[in-house]
């Protein structure tokens, strides 16, 4: 496994150079794309738990959501500024139980945190910036498939993940169904609704008409888009909570000691979004939130396939779903729609007042949904 050197990049890339963490790298040469092209010499950072056993039947896929990375579990530290995302649920004794399953992460396609994405050299030695190509979910699969077969897994015992994690899970049991055993998709879709992909626009738009953007050449210049970002980011951030949660957190209190009755003070909601996009703009890449969002986008397990119904016809693993009672970004409605499509499909709701993030917070609920689907043989 090989590294090169990357120019620095602004706006929440990583960088070679930078702390690894636990991060291993692994280069799996070029990858032909969906939509047209070849993205050559691709780059996969990940990260693992535990040991492949020798029959190679053990291994385990977990898939991250749009600003996650391959660090699922596991403190802040030199690499890994946040903690990790589903921090609990892997290791000895756990859910995902480092003891008994060799557990697998990866940064996805496109990402910024070790994987090829637009802050990485393009062959010119340059960051791809705009040239970068548009990848779409397929193509995220495509590459974590040649990862597996870099590892030696020829089958995933299971593959999980939950939103855009909850795409790729799906996509890998429609695409690679003889490679599957169990899929878990929670608080996902089997395509991206015209809500959802209207407000991504604004997410976009918020992006690109940050005059930092340049048009996603940006890397070279001192200050990136991290205001048009954090634009998206409180734009994204109220679709994955509930209206419920966000009454009863906050209802109209001002923010401590500031007046926004026209004292040009915020509500404490307004110092809440303002918190978590500041927070994303110091460790995410706007092109990469782009390239990402776009790929959600285009996320139709149907699409070349005779439409949806007839895709999940292909699925020969034990699916389970999982929706979240709460969530008005991806409603559990879609969820019942994948399980209906699926006959013996396992279908489980975790119940939750803070709206799409549940299957991030609800650690328990989603952790005992794990436990028992993992419970049988190894």
């Amino acid at each position: 496994m090989t590294t090169t050197s990357p120019p620095q990049a602004t706006s929440g890339a990583w960088r070679d150079g930078d702390p690894v963490g636990r991060r291993q790298f692994v280069d799996l040469g070029a990858v032909e794309l969906e939509r047209g092209g070849v993205l050559p010499a691709v780059r996969v950072a990940y990260e693992t738990w535990g040991e492949l056993n020798a029959a190679g039947d053990n291994a385990v896929l977990v898939e991250h959501a749009l600003t996650g990375d391959s660090h699922v579990d596991g403190p802040t530290g030199p690499g890994h500024p946040t903690p990790g995302w589903w921090d609990g649920l892997v290791g000895p004794g756990k859910p995902l139980d480092s003891d008994r399953y060799f557990v697998v992460a990866a940064n996805v396609l496109g990402g910024c945190q070790g994987s090829t994405g637009p802050s990485s050299p393009a062959p010119d030695g340059r960051p791809w910036g705009s040239r970068f190509p548009f990848i779409t979910v397929r193509d995220q699969v495509q590459t974590e498939a040649l990862l597996a077969d870099a590892l030696g897994v020829d089958r995933w015992h299971t593959v999980l993940g939950g939103s855009m994690g909850g795409m790729r899970a799906l996509e890998w049991a429609v695409t690679h169904p003889e490679r599957v055993g169990t899929a878990i998709v929670l608080a996902s879709t089997a395509y991206a609704t015209a809500e959802q992909i209207g407000w991504c626009q604004a997410q976009l738009l918020a992006i690109r008409a940050d005059t930092h953007f340049h048009g996603g050449d940006y890397y070279e210049h001192v200050t990136g888009p991290e205001t048009g970002l954090g634009i998206a980011r409180r734009i994204a951030h109220v679709t994955y909570r509930s209206e419920l949660e966000l009454h009863e957190r906050f209802g109209r209190q001002p923010q401590q000691s500031e007046d926004p009755l026209g004292g040009r003070g915020r509500y404490a909601v307004e110092s809440y979004l303002d918190h978590h996009a500041g927070k994303l703009a110091g460790r995410f890449d706007a092109n990469s939130y782009v390239v990402l969002t776009e790929a959600m986008n285009s996320h139709d397990i149907g699409r070349g396939r005779g439409g949806v119904a007839a895709a999940l016809e292909r699925v020969t693993a034990d699916l389970v779903v999982v929706a979240v009672d709460s969530d008005r970004l991806y409603p559990p409605r879609l969820s019942h729609e994948i399980a209906d499509a699926v006959p013996g499909t396992a279908l489980h709701t975790v119940h939750s007042d803070y709206g799409h993030d549940g299957f991030l917070i609800e650690i328990e609920q989603v952790g005992a949904i794990v436990a028992k689907v993992l419970a049988g043989p190894a």
